[in-house]
Parts: C-alpha cells; structure tokens; sequence
C-alpha cells in the first residue's frame, strides 16, 4: 500500500533549515512513496517549496505542490495536489505534464475526477479529524472502490499502525496523513 505524507505547519515549521532536517528525518524513517508540501498560511512558501523539492530528490520519492500548478510547473515537481474546488484546473495541471491529486470528500466528487484525467484522489475523513466532519468509516470506503478505477488514498484521523492495517484491508491504493507520520515517529524535532 501507498504512503503518502503530507507536511504541516506545526510539525515541520516554515524555517527552511528545520524544515528540511525534519522532513529529511521522517523521509528516512517512513519512506513514504508519495510527498505533499502543504502550509496554507506561510507567506514564504514559494522560496521554502524548493527546499522541498531537493529533499524528496535526494529521497527519489514523488513531490507535489499544494494547489499552484504555476509553482508545481516551475519547479518541475512531480504534480499538484487539488483542493475539492479545484476541479476545473484538471486538464491543465494534466497539460502542463503534472500528475494530479485532489481532495474529494463525496462519491460524486470522486467520479468527477476520475472523468476529467485526475491521477489519483484523497478521500476524507474516514476516521475521525478535528474539524473534518463526521467520519465516512471503512464501509463507506470500501463502497467507493467498487464505484471507481481511480487510485483512492484514505484520509482522515489515520494516527495509528493499526488504522493504516485496515484501510489496507479494504484494497484502496493508499492512505494520506499528516499526523500518522509524526505521530508514529521516533523523532521530535528541534522548534527555533
């Protein structure tokens, strides 16, 4: 199954000496096959994201950029992760030779990424997440992967070693999380 890792604010900072050296560290540690730099409020993303960059390189893990497909394109990052209202930037994310994530949070959302050339989704929440929503569960998940050919990681309140056990069990091709993989870590980063 597919890890795909999702970075943080809290977790990673936006210093760009700590970022790399914790990102690096949890790279090391989990090796994850897939990287999102995702920090919505950092007004220095644009000159942190190629720090990002060089570490999944030096990791040969797949990088995206959250949102910007100009950035992505610049920096020629593997793709773009998609907010669920972004749909519509698809087909040229997909033109500008990026792969493509985005969020979805119903079935219909799926299916309409699927149809419009997305490479793969993240379906949220399945487990319970602080100001997510109600918690879809396993049974839902697995409901969506008989509706869909589209690879689909898991979301949502995914912590534990075990929680990433089940979703394995239902066939999706991943799971996403920003918590599991700082949670599960022997690694506390130094905060400056």
């Amino acid at each position: 199954m597919h890890k795909y890792l999702i970075t943080s604010k809290e977790f990673y900072t936006d210093n760009p000496s700590v970022f790399t050296q914790t990102l690096s560290k949890q790279l090391q540690i989990h090796k994850p096959d897939y990287v999102l730099f995702r920090d919505k409020t950092n007004p220095n993303y644009k000159f942190q994201a190629p720090h990002f960059l060089k570490v999944c390189q030096e990791f040969h893990v797949k990088s995206f950029i959250h949102q910007d497909i100009e950035l992505a394109r610049e920096l020629n990052v593997t793709g773009v992760h998609l907010s669920s209202t972004q749909a519509n930037k698809i087909g040229d994310a997909k033109n500008m030779g990026l792969e493509v994530i985005i969020s979805t949070h119903t079935y219909g959302e799926v299916l309409d990424a699927q149809a419009l050339g997305a490479d793969a989704v993240t379906y949220s929440p399945i487990f319970f997440s602080p100001n997510k929503g109600t918690p879809k569960g396993v049974e839902d998940l697995k409901a969506l992967l008989k509706k869909c050919d589209i690879k689909v990681f898991a979301l949502g309140g995914i912590v534990e070693a075990s929680q990433v056990k089940i979703i394995e069990e239902t066939g999706a091709y991943g799971f996403a999380s920003i918590r599991y993989f700082y949670a599960t870590s022997d690694y506390s980063p130094k905060f400056n």
